[in-house]
């Protein structure tokens, strides 16, 4: 149901994956950027770090439902049409 809705608000299978590298990506810079300047050091930066780099799977497997359903519209689609 969400997956759908998603897809129906032009959310696409390519928009979830390209979130998920982009989240791995802020994950490193989050951490580097904590590390730095954040004066509690290394346990802040690991927390800061691990929260946005807990995104990625999510952005991914969101992806891999959205790429499903996509799939499965396609076909229906050229079954039908």
């Amino acid at each position: 149901m969400i997956v759908k809705m998603l897809h129906d608000k032009g959310f696409k299978a390519e928009h979830a994956y390209t979130a998920g590298f982009v989240s791995i990506g802020l994950s490193i810079a989050s951490w580097c950027g904590s590390m730095k300047l954040e004066p509690l050091g290394v346990s802040r930066a690991d927390r800061w770090g691990i929260c946005v780099g807990e995104w990625a799977p999510t952005f991914f497997g969101l992806g891999l439902a959205l790429a499903q359903y996509e799939r499965d519209e396609n076909t229906l689609h050229s079954v039908t049409h």
